[in-house]
Order: C-alpha cells, then sequence, then structure tokens
C-alpha cells in the first residue's frame, strides 16, 4: 500500500507527501485584485502539504465573476503573489495558481471595466450572483466571437507567465464547476454552430487550445488542469454523451504531457478509472465531502497518485499532523468562507491550542 505520506515528484517539484490543498474561493483581495495583506499568512500556514493549489484566480478583467477576487495579470498582482511564493516555499511547500476565467458566472457590478460577460453563447445560467448591491440575476452574457476567443486564450498565456514571474511553480487551468471552459464543453451553455460547437470533439477544442497555450508558455511541466465530469449546478448539462466528452478530452489532453489531471468527483468509479487509465502523468483526485476514515484509500487502491482538499485544509492549517496523528479537525466556519476579515481566515487554532475548535 503507497503510505500518504510518502514522498512524491511532480515532475521536477519533490512533494513531502500526497496530500493537496485544493483551490477555495476566499474573496479576500483588494480592489484592484491584488492578494490581500493576510494571504501570504493564510496560505504559508498551510505550508505542510504537499502541494498548494491557489484560489481561483482572473487572467483578466473579463474573466472576473465575484467581487474580491485575485488576479494574475498586472505588476501589482504579481508583486502579491510574490509574497504568498514566497511564504509557501519557505515553509516546505509548492504552490499552483488557479487560472480561474468565470465565463458567465459573472455581473458587471463585479467587474474593473464593467462589461457583459462573455461566454460560448448568450445563454444566462439562470441564477443570482452576490454583487455590492445584493443578491442579483446574472445577465444574459456575450457570445465569444473568434476575435474574443483568441484573446482569451492570450489571456491565459499571460496570466500563466506572470504567475512564473510572481515565482508559483506552476499554475492550473480551471475547466470544472461551471465556469467558462466548463460552459463550452456543455451543450445547456454552448449552443454554437462553428467549430467550437455540436459534437464532442468541437467542444473540446477550446479547453484543449487553451491547456496547449499555456503548457507552450510556460512548459507542460508546470501546467495542471481541473475537470469535474457530471457536475451540473448553475445550469450545466453537460448531456448524454458526458462519458465520451471526457474520455475525448481526456486523451487529448495527455497528449500535452500536462503535469497533473485534477478530478473534482462526480461520477461513477468506473469512469474514473478509465480517465486514470488514459492519463499517463499525476492524477489529482478531490472527494467534496469525503468521510475522514478514507482519507488515503484513493491513494492506497491506486486510483489516485495524490488527494486533495478543501474545507478541512482551510479549517485546519495542520491538516498533515492532524491526519497523521489522528488527532481531531476543527471545523470550518461557513460564514466566513468568503470575504470578511482575518477572522476565519488565518485564526484556525493548530493543535494543541487552548481554542480548539473555536470555529465549530
Amino acid at each position: 500500500m503507497t503510505d500518504l505520506f510518502s514522498p512524491y515528484h511532480l515532475g521536477r517539484l519533490a512533494l513531502s507527501n500526497r496530500l493537496i490543498m485544493a483551490p477555495m474561493t476566499r474573496s479576500r483581495a483588494q480592489g484592484d485584485g491584488t492578494p490581500g495583506a493576510s494571504a501570504a499568512i493564510y496560505y504559508g500556514q498551510r505550508a505542510s502539504m504537499g502541494l498548494i493549489i491557489s484560489e481561483g484566480t482572473q487572467p483578466s478583467d473579463d474573466g472576473q465573476g465575484y467581487l474580491t477576487t485575485p488576479g494574475i495579470y498586472t505588476p501589482a498582482h504579481v508583486a502579491g503573489w510574490r509574497k504568498v511564493a514566497n511564504a509557501v516555499h519557505a515553509g516546505g511547500s509548492h504552490l499552483f495558481i488557479q487560472l480561474m476565467h468565470v465565463g458567465r458566472m459573472s455581473h458587471p457590478d463585479n467587474t474593473p471595466h464593467h462589461r457583459q460577460a462573455l461566454a460560448p453563447s448568450p445563454i444566462a445560467p439562470g441564477t443570482p450572483m452576490f454583487a455590492a448591491r445584493g443578491m442579483l440575476d446574472i445577465p444574459v452574457p456575450r457570445a465569444m466571437t473568434q476575435a474574443d476567443i483568441d484573446q482569451t486564450i492570450s489571456d491565459f498565456r499571460h496570466a500563466a507567465r506572470s504567475a512564473i514571474e510572481a515565482g508559483a511553480d506552476g499554475v492550473e487551468i480551471h475547466g470544472a464547476n461551471a465556469y467558462l471552459i466548463h460552459q463550452f464543453l456543455a451543450p445547456s451553455a454552448n449552443a454554437r454552430t462553428d467549430r467550437y460547437g455540436g459534437p464532442i470533439e468541437n467542444r473540446a477544442r477550446f479547453a484543449i487550445a487553451v491547456a496547449a497555450a499555456v503548457a507552450d508558455e510556460i512548459g507542460a511541466e508546470r501546467t495542471g488542469i481541473r475537470l469535474s465530469p457530471g457536475m451540473a449546478m448553475w445550469g450545466i448539462d453537460e448531456g448524454p454523451d458526458s462519458a465520451d466528452l471526457y474520455r475525448h478530452l481526456v486523451a487529448e489532453l495527455d497528449k500535452l504531457g500536462l503535469a497533473y489531471l485534477h478530478i473534482t468527483h462526480n461520477v461513477p468509479d468506473g469512469l474514473l478509472r478509465e480517465l486514470r487509465a488514459a492519463w499517463h502523468q499525476t492524477f489529482i483526485l478531490n472527494r467534496p465531502g469525503r468521510a475522514r476514515d478514507t482519507i488515503g484509500a484513493d491513494i492506497a487502491s491506486g486510483l489516485a497518485d495524490l488527494e486533495s482538499y478543501g474545507v478541512m485544509v482551510l479549517a485546519n492549517p495542520d491538516f498533515v499532523e492532524r491526519v497523521r496523528a489522528d488527532a481531531p479537525l476543527n471545523q470550518g466556519d461557513r460564514a466566513s468562507f468568503f470575504g470578511g476579515s482575518d477572522a476565519g481566515y488565518i485564526d484556525y487554532p493548530s493543535m494543541g491550542n487552548a481554542t480548539e475548535d473555536q470555529h465549530g
């Protein structure tokens, strides 16, 4: 059985263990998208994880969907993320910055330029979004032209290069959770009749193009991608050919030699095993709501090389040590997940602290 705490080589990176911090939106960036003052503390506290994948970070003004999320496309962004990267490295871990373009999951009030959102097709997700004026319906987005698609791919390139300049070890392309790349994959959001719509080969084209561009810009060994096969949320329906879509997409992405594939579990393990077999690099699996007593099970069975965790790591800066010691876990305070002060951000206690479980 593979030991959860054994070292692992992710390309040129030597990970100290096989536990990964999953990306989690925290909405604590400055108004211009620069990481907030406490971001370096937050990530540095969790640097016992083998790898840290940052919160979703927009590659452009068009890519922003939520208030106070960070960007990685201006000199100020680079300077802010450099502090985070330095803190993570000082703690002995490695940092991949997740590049997240939200597509239609946006409201003009939340973006720097206040423009209509870009998406594969002019189809609204049918869900409200929090903005400065409160909960607002997300308006119909503008269908992307070929020029928009080309520019967005260039934005991903530039953001990836900026992440490396900031000292990050790589980037993760967010192709999951109903955001732009996922929207291209889903017929419910993509009604295009050009080379990006219709058959699965066309719907997968944008994802592959973004991954190829980023890998070309910074190196495949510094490029990961996250997918969420079968995820249905915010108006996303991948259709009856979803499994075939991901079989095709993963096989094509595999040809690029990317550092890793990060899957959010939503489908039967049979399909996961197929995707795992089709992928010849590192395979990371995230099971939302995983039971404590199954931590490490997917590594032990060989289904995954690495396992990623979200809320458990958010609430337990010393998650690795707690798992190793089979110690109790702090519970996450959901009221402070998105936005706010340092409370519920950098004040979760480590083992032995007298204020244990203060957020429970």
